[in-house]
Protein backbone atom coordinates (compact mmCIF):
# COMPACT_ATOMS: atom_id res chain seq x y z
CA UNK A 1 0.00 0.00 0.00
CA UNK A 2 1.66 3.68 -1.08
CA UNK A 3 1.70 5.72 1.84
CA UNK A 4 0.40 8.97 0.82
CA UNK A 5 2.08 12.48 2.57
CA UNK A 6 -1.68 13.23 3.39
CA UNK A 7 -0.97 9.66 5.96
CA UNK A 8 1.91 10.93 7.52
CA UNK A 9 0.58 14.16 8.03
CA UNK A 10 -2.79 12.64 9.73
CA UNK A 11 -0.19 10.08 11.84
CA UNK A 12 2.01 13.01 12.87
CA UNK A 13 -0.98 15.15 14.06
CA UNK A 14 -2.57 12.32 15.76
CA UNK A 15 0.87 11.43 17.54
CA UNK A 16 1.66 15.16 18.18
CA UNK A 17 -1.66 15.39 19.58
CA UNK A 18 -1.49 12.90 21.68
CA UNK A 19 1.90 13.76 22.98
CA UNK A 20 0.29 16.88 24.37
CA UNK A 21 -2.50 15.61 25.63
CA UNK A 22 -0.30 13.71 27.74
CA UNK A 23 1.80 16.94 28.68
CA UNK A 24 -1.59 18.81 29.73
CA UNK A 25 -2.38 15.15 31.82
CA UNK A 26 0.99 15.37 33.87
CA UNK A 27 1.36 19.30 34.07
CA UNK A 28 -2.33 19.09 35.31
CA UNK A 29 -1.50 16.58 38.26
CA UNK A 30 1.31 18.29 38.92
CA UNK A 31 -0.96 21.67 39.72
CA UNK A 32 -3.33 19.95 41.40
CA UNK A 33 -1.30 17.05 43.25
CA UNK A 34 -3.77 14.38 42.72
CA UNK A 35 -3.71 11.54 40.47
CA UNK A 36 -7.30 11.52 39.02
CA UNK A 37 -9.36 14.76 38.24
CA UNK A 38 -12.30 12.92 36.71
CA UNK A 39 -13.59 9.57 36.96
CA UNK A 40 -12.57 8.49 33.71
CA UNK A 41 -8.78 9.02 34.10
CA UNK A 42 -9.27 5.50 36.57
CA UNK A 43 -12.44 4.50 37.41
CA UNK A 44 -11.03 2.07 39.98
CA UNK A 45 -9.42 4.51 41.94
CA UNK A 46 -11.86 7.15 41.67
CA UNK A 47 -14.65 4.65 43.31
CA UNK A 48 -11.86 3.99 45.92
CA UNK A 49 -11.52 7.73 46.40
CA UNK A 50 -14.83 8.70 46.47
CA UNK A 51 -15.56 5.88 49.51
CA UNK A 52 -13.04 6.93 51.21
CA UNK A 53 -13.84 10.54 51.49
CA UNK A 54 -17.34 9.49 52.56
CA UNK A 55 -15.76 7.16 55.30
CA UNK A 56 -13.46 10.23 56.79
CA UNK A 57 -16.50 12.53 56.49
CA UNK A 58 -18.77 9.72 58.66
CA UNK A 59 -15.50 9.69 61.30
CA UNK A 60 -15.39 13.28 61.62
CA UNK A 61 -19.18 13.33 62.43
CA UNK A 62 -18.80 10.30 65.08
CA UNK A 63 -16.20 12.41 66.34
CA UNK A 64 -18.52 15.45 66.70
CA UNK A 65 -20.81 13.19 68.68
CA UNK A 66 -18.11 12.19 70.59
CA UNK A 67 -16.81 15.67 71.84
CA UNK A 68 -20.85 16.48 72.15
CA UNK A 69 -21.49 13.46 74.62
CA UNK A 70 -18.41 13.93 76.50
CA UNK A 71 -19.36 17.30 77.20
CA UNK A 72 -22.88 15.98 78.21
CA UNK A 73 -21.09 13.51 80.38
CA UNK A 74 -19.01 15.87 82.03
CA UNK A 75 -22.42 18.37 82.80
CA UNK A 76 -23.76 15.17 84.31
CA UNK A 77 -21.10 14.35 86.66
CA UNK A 78 -21.14 17.81 87.35
CA UNK A 79 -24.70 17.94 88.35
CA UNK A 80 -24.46 14.50 90.29
CA UNK A 81 -21.72 15.62 92.12
CA UNK A 82 -23.52 18.07 93.72
CA UNK A 83 -26.96 15.68 94.09
CA UNK A 84 -24.36 13.70 95.96
CA UNK A 85 -23.76 16.84 98.57
CA UNK A 86 -27.21 17.64 98.82
CA UNK A 87 -27.97 14.40 100.12
CA UNK A 88 -25.08 13.86 102.37
CA UNK A 89 -25.79 17.15 103.90
CA UNK A 90 -29.47 16.05 104.61
CA UNK A 91 -28.59 12.87 105.71
CA UNK A 92 -26.21 14.97 108.51
CA UNK A 93 -29.32 17.08 109.08
CA UNK A 94 -31.22 14.11 110.03
CA UNK A 95 -29.02 12.50 112.41
CA UNK A 96 -28.94 15.79 114.12
CA UNK A 97 -32.48 15.86 113.91
CA UNK A 98 -32.76 12.60 115.69
CA UNK A 99 -31.19 14.29 118.90
CA UNK A 100 -33.64 14.00 121.70
CA UNK A 101 -32.03 16.70 123.36
CA UNK A 102 -32.94 19.37 120.16
CA UNK A 103 -36.10 21.62 121.13
CA UNK A 104 -38.63 22.99 118.43
CA UNK A 105 -36.54 25.52 117.54
CA UNK A 106 -33.41 23.71 116.55
CA UNK A 107 -36.02 20.97 115.01
CA UNK A 108 -37.54 24.09 112.92
CA UNK A 109 -33.80 25.43 111.96
CA UNK A 110 -32.93 21.95 110.41
CA UNK A 111 -36.54 21.30 108.82
CA UNK A 112 -36.11 24.59 106.62
CA UNK A 113 -32.37 23.90 105.63
CA UNK A 114 -33.89 20.98 104.32
CA UNK A 115 -36.68 22.80 102.63
CA UNK A 116 -33.93 25.05 101.36
CA UNK A 117 -31.87 21.59 99.95
CA UNK A 118 -35.31 20.24 97.99
CA UNK A 119 -34.85 23.55 96.09
CA UNK A 120 -31.53 23.04 95.39
CA UNK A 121 -31.80 19.49 94.51
CA UNK A 122 -34.72 20.45 92.33
CA UNK A 123 -32.56 23.11 90.40
CA UNK A 124 -29.78 20.69 90.25
CA UNK A 125 -31.88 18.18 88.56
CA UNK A 126 -33.29 20.72 85.78
CA UNK A 127 -29.35 21.72 84.85
CA UNK A 128 -29.58 22.76 81.41
CA UNK A 129 -27.03 22.15 78.74
CA UNK A 130 -26.45 23.34 75.18
CA UNK A 131 -30.51 24.49 75.66
CA UNK A 132 -31.52 20.95 76.86
CA UNK A 133 -31.92 19.78 80.10
CA UNK A 134 -29.99 16.56 80.69
CA UNK A 135 -32.16 14.77 83.60
CA UNK A 136 -35.56 15.45 81.50
CA UNK A 137 -34.75 11.97 78.88
CA UNK A 138 -36.58 12.73 75.79
CA UNK A 139 -38.35 15.64 77.03
CA UNK A 140 -35.19 18.28 77.04
CA UNK A 141 -36.75 21.19 76.14
CA UNK A 142 -39.28 21.63 79.50
CA UNK A 143 -37.89 21.09 83.51
CA UNK A 144 -38.45 17.58 84.61
CA UNK A 145 -39.07 18.49 88.12
CA UNK A 146 -40.41 21.66 90.18
CA UNK A 147 -40.93 22.26 93.88
CA UNK A 148 -44.62 23.47 95.48
CA UNK A 149 -44.92 24.32 99.05
CA UNK A 150 -48.26 21.84 100.75
CA UNK A 151 -51.04 23.93 101.01
CA UNK A 152 -51.10 22.46 104.76
CA UNK A 153 -47.73 21.91 105.88
CA UNK A 154 -46.04 24.63 104.02
CA UNK A 155 -43.23 21.95 103.41
CA UNK A 156 -41.83 22.07 100.00
CA UNK A 157 -42.50 19.23 97.88
CA UNK A 158 -40.40 17.88 94.53
CA UNK A 159 -42.87 16.81 91.70
CA UNK A 160 -42.08 15.63 88.05
CA UNK A 161 -43.22 18.62 85.79
CA UNK A 162 -45.22 18.20 82.16
CA UNK A 163 -44.02 20.18 79.15
CA UNK A 164 -46.39 23.51 79.90
CA UNK A 165 -44.69 23.83 83.95
CA UNK A 166 -47.24 22.48 85.51
CA UNK A 167 -47.10 19.27 87.77
CA UNK A 168 -47.85 15.64 87.02
CA UNK A 169 -49.96 14.95 89.15
CA UNK A 170 -50.65 11.13 88.28
CA UNK A 171 -47.07 9.80 87.13
CA UNK A 172 -48.83 6.54 86.30
CA UNK A 173 -51.14 7.87 83.39
CA UNK A 174 -49.25 10.61 82.05
CA UNK A 175 -47.17 9.55 78.61
CA UNK A 176 -44.99 12.52 79.63
CA UNK A 177 -43.18 10.22 82.21
CA UNK A 178 -42.21 7.29 79.99
CA UNK A 179 -40.44 10.48 77.98
CA UNK A 180 -38.72 11.23 81.44
CA UNK A 181 -37.50 8.04 81.65
CA UNK A 182 -36.51 7.44 78.04
CA UNK A 183 -32.96 7.19 77.44
CA UNK A 184 -30.81 9.55 74.74
CA UNK A 185 -28.85 7.23 72.22
CA UNK A 186 -25.80 7.96 70.52
CA UNK A 187 -23.73 6.57 67.32
CA UNK A 188 -20.09 7.04 68.32
CA UNK A 189 -19.11 4.85 65.46
CA UNK A 190 -20.31 2.71 62.43
CA UNK A 191 -23.07 0.10 64.40
CA UNK A 192 -22.00 1.36 67.91
CA UNK A 193 -24.22 3.57 70.17
CA UNK A 194 -24.37 3.93 73.57
CA UNK A 195 -27.44 5.52 76.26
CA UNK A 196 -25.36 8.42 77.75
CA UNK A 197 -27.93 10.20 80.02
CA UNK A 198 -29.51 9.74 83.55
CA UNK A 199 -33.03 10.39 83.79
CA UNK A 200 -34.42 12.35 86.74
CA UNK A 201 -36.28 9.17 87.48
CA UNK A 202 -33.31 6.52 88.08
CA UNK A 203 -32.13 8.97 90.48
CA UNK A 204 -35.98 9.82 92.41
CA UNK A 205 -37.44 6.15 92.06
CA UNK A 206 -35.47 3.45 92.33
CA UNK A 207 -35.36 -0.68 93.67
CA UNK A 208 -38.29 -2.95 93.82
CA UNK A 209 -41.53 -4.27 96.12
CA UNK A 210 -39.96 -3.71 99.14
CA UNK A 211 -36.42 -2.03 99.00
CA UNK A 212 -38.38 0.49 96.01
CA UNK A 213 -37.78 4.10 96.92
CA UNK A 214 -39.31 7.10 95.77
CA UNK A 215 -36.94 10.04 97.03
CA UNK A 216 -39.91 12.80 96.30
CA UNK A 217 -41.87 11.10 99.10
CA UNK A 218 -38.88 10.32 100.70
CA UNK A 219 -38.19 14.03 101.36
CA UNK A 220 -41.76 14.73 102.09
CA UNK A 221 -42.06 12.51 105.09
CA UNK A 222 -38.52 13.74 106.55
CA UNK A 223 -39.89 17.38 106.97
CA UNK A 224 -43.24 16.17 108.07
CA UNK A 225 -41.39 13.64 110.40
CA UNK A 226 -39.91 16.88 111.77
CA UNK A 227 -42.97 18.25 112.59
CA UNK A 228 -44.15 15.67 114.72
CA UNK A 229 -42.88 15.49 118.60
CA UNK A 230 -41.82 11.98 117.91
CA UNK A 231 -38.78 12.49 115.17
CA UNK A 232 -37.62 9.08 115.57
CA UNK A 233 -38.87 7.92 112.57
CA UNK A 234 -36.44 10.24 110.73
CA UNK A 235 -33.59 8.06 112.29
CA UNK A 236 -34.98 4.94 111.76
CA UNK A 237 -36.49 3.86 108.33
CA UNK A 238 -36.55 7.13 106.55
CA UNK A 239 -32.67 7.37 107.18
CA UNK A 240 -32.48 3.67 105.44
CA UNK A 241 -33.53 5.15 102.36
CA UNK A 242 -31.83 8.33 102.90
CA UNK A 243 -28.51 5.83 102.91
CA UNK A 244 -30.20 4.18 99.82
CA UNK A 245 -30.77 7.22 97.89
CA UNK A 246 -26.88 8.01 98.24
CA UNK A 247 -26.01 4.51 97.41
CA UNK A 248 -27.63 4.35 94.51
CA UNK A 249 -26.46 8.24 93.03
CA UNK A 250 -23.24 6.79 93.99
CA UNK A 251 -23.43 3.56 91.55
CA UNK A 252 -25.07 6.10 88.94
CA UNK A 253 -21.98 8.03 89.33
CA UNK A 254 -19.64 5.09 88.98
CA UNK A 255 -21.30 4.20 85.42
CA UNK A 256 -21.48 8.01 84.29
CA UNK A 257 -17.86 7.84 84.95
CA UNK A 258 -16.65 4.63 83.05
CA UNK A 259 -19.60 6.06 80.19
CA UNK A 260 -16.80 8.97 80.36
CA UNK A 261 -13.77 6.43 80.45
CA UNK A 262 -15.36 4.89 76.86
CA UNK A 263 -15.85 8.45 75.37
CA UNK A 264 -11.97 8.80 75.81
CA UNK A 265 -10.97 5.80 74.45
CA UNK A 266 -13.31 6.17 71.40
CA UNK A 267 -12.21 9.62 70.60
CA UNK A 268 -8.85 8.11 70.49
CA UNK A 269 -9.80 5.60 68.35
CA UNK A 270 -11.66 7.42 66.09
CA UNK A 271 -8.83 10.04 65.68
CA UNK A 272 -6.41 7.36 64.79
CA UNK A 273 -8.93 6.20 62.48
CA UNK A 274 -9.40 9.51 60.71
CA UNK A 275 -5.69 9.81 60.08
CA UNK A 276 -5.35 5.91 58.56
CA UNK A 277 -8.29 6.63 56.35
CA UNK A 278 -6.52 9.95 55.09
CA UNK A 279 -3.54 8.34 54.99
CA UNK A 280 -5.16 5.69 52.37
CA UNK A 281 -6.73 8.42 50.55
CA UNK A 282 -3.45 10.24 50.36
CA UNK A 283 -1.57 7.06 48.64
CA UNK A 284 -4.99 5.82 46.62
CA UNK A 285 -5.52 9.96 45.00
CA UNK A 286 -2.46 12.19 46.04
CA UNK A 287 0.87 11.95 43.19
CA UNK A 288 4.56 11.24 43.85
CA UNK A 289 5.75 14.83 42.62
CA UNK A 290 9.37 13.98 42.47
CA UNK A 291 7.95 11.20 39.91
CA UNK A 292 5.45 13.48 38.28
CA UNK A 293 8.14 15.79 37.45
CA UNK A 294 10.75 13.25 35.81
CA UNK A 295 7.20 11.72 33.48
CA UNK A 296 6.66 16.09 32.73
CA UNK A 297 9.98 16.12 31.79
CA UNK A 298 9.86 13.48 29.59
CA UNK A 299 7.25 14.30 28.39
CA UNK A 300 8.23 17.95 27.56
CA UNK A 301 10.92 16.56 25.64
CA UNK A 302 8.97 13.82 23.19
CA UNK A 303 6.59 16.74 22.58
CA UNK A 304 9.45 18.93 21.76
CA UNK A 305 11.06 15.91 19.73
CA UNK A 306 7.34 15.76 17.61
CA UNK A 307 7.92 19.12 16.81
CA UNK A 308 11.19 19.03 15.46
CA UNK A 309 10.10 15.50 13.69
CA UNK A 310 7.75 17.43 11.97
CA UNK A 311 9.92 19.02 9.38
CA UNK A 312 11.48 15.47 8.22
CA UNK A 313 7.75 13.70 7.92
CA UNK A 314 6.01 16.54 5.92
CA UNK A 315 7.54 16.47 2.23
CA UNK A 316 9.04 19.26 0.45
CA UNK A 317 6.85 20.78 -2.05
CA UNK A 318 7.80 22.25 -5.36
CA UNK A 319 7.46 25.81 -4.01
CA UNK A 320 10.54 25.14 -1.64
CA UNK A 321 13.18 25.14 -4.45
CA UNK A 322 11.66 28.42 -6.22
CA UNK A 323 13.65 30.50 -3.58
Amino acid sequence: MRVTNSMLSKSFLRDLNRNQNNLKKINNQLSSGKEISRPSDNPYKAARSMQLSSDIKAAIQYNENIKDTTNWLDTTDTALQQLEKSFQRIRELMVAGGNAAYGSDEKKAIKDEINEKVNEIAQILNTNFDGKYIFGGTKVNSKPVAVQADGTTGNNKLYYSSSDGTIIADPSTSNEMEMLASGLIVEISQGVTMKYNVSSTEILEFGEGANKVNVMNLLTDITNSLDSEDSSEVTGNLLSQMDSTISNLLKIMSEVGAKQNRMEAAATQNEDQILNLKDVLSKTEDIDFAEKTIEASVAQTVYMASLQVSARIIQPTLLDFLR
